[in-house]
């Protein structure tokens, strides 16, 4: 009979290091423990052969090494200043009064759409905000409304009951501090509980009338997949349209490129067989 060869119990792991220990716990965050791209898991150990009295090796296993597949983006030719004034001269002649999608009735209704739109669509949030505003279209109003009472009337929007206690704050920061009006600076707005550059922008340019440019996921999109304004931050892609966009177009620029996003460049699936712009897009992969 074969004497069975134990593994010995003096071999132990050896302790991480604190460096290696961060570097376990910044690789378990992909599902990884390995720059090779091994499964979590215990440790391969040897394990005893019956037959033959030796430590058995555990089958060789082929690493598969994540490459991350870096995409060098093509050098993109920028748009000239002439080709960016006929662009939105095309969005102006096809649709010479933009309006934003959001329902409102005033400045403070604006400003609540705007929140309560983040991570939701605009007609999901209109269909909640017309009874809504028919009866709190001041913060004054929305206040004595309570907060249960807009949990309620805005539960079908995404993130309502955050989104319902960013308002009643920020009603009650707007009476406290502004007299129960719209600031009209974007730092002052950017200081009310769920408003951020965003909303401050869009509320500076449908409310005020000024020239902001308001950056949202359509914006975005089309700023970097046409070549107007390639960023890998909004706040770039906000600076750059600002750069190149002819300000006697600036006061609409925002709607124009939403809308454009939102019917036509779209995610998916753009429709650049109707797109106004097609002959001037950057975009390597256009469909027409």
């Amino acid at each position: 009979m074969a004497k069975i060869i134990r593994p010995s119990s003096a071999k132990k792991s050896a302790v991480r290091s604190p460096a290696k220990a961060s570097a376990k716990r910044a690789y378990a965050e992909t599902g990884l423990t390995s720059k090779t791209g091994s499964k979590p898991g215990r440790a391969a150990t040897k394990t005893p052969n019956a037959t033959s009295g030796k430590s058995a090796k555990p089958k060789s296993i082929k690493s598969k090494t994540i490459k991350s597949k870096t995409i060098k983006p093509k050098a993109i030719k920028p748009w000239t200043a002439a080709e960016v004034f006929e662009a939105f001269s095309r969005f102006r002649r096809a649709n010479p009064e933009p309006r934003g999608e959001l329902e409102h009735l005033n400045p403070f209704t604006l400003l609540v759409a705007v929140v309560l739109s983040a991570q939701a669509t605009d007609a999901g949030v209109n269909r909640a905000t017309r009874a809504l505003f028919a009866v709190a279209d001041t913060p004054e109003k929305m206040l004595a409304l309570g907060e249960d009472s807009l949990r309620d009337s805005i539960k079908t929007i995404g993130l309502y009951r955050t989104k319902a206690k960013n308002v009643i704050a920020l009603c009650r920061k707007l009476i406290a501090d502004f007299g129960g009006e719209v600031p009209r600076t974007r730092a002052e707005i950017e200081t009310l509980p769920g408003a951020g550059r965003k909303t401050a922008n869009v509320v500076l340019n449908m409310a005020f009338g000024e020239h902001t440019m308001a950056v949202d996921t359509h914006v975005f999109r089309v700023g970097n997949r046409t070549g107007l304004a390639p960023g890998k931050m909004p706040l770039e892609v906000e600076l750059g349209l600002e750069k190149v966009i002819p300000a006697e177009f600036m006061l609409h620029a925002h709607h124009w490129l939403i809308l454009h996003g939102r019917y036509t460049c779209l995610a998916r699936k753009p429709r650049c067989g109707l797109c106004l712009i097609s002959d001037l897009c950057r975009w390597p992969e256009k469909t027409a």
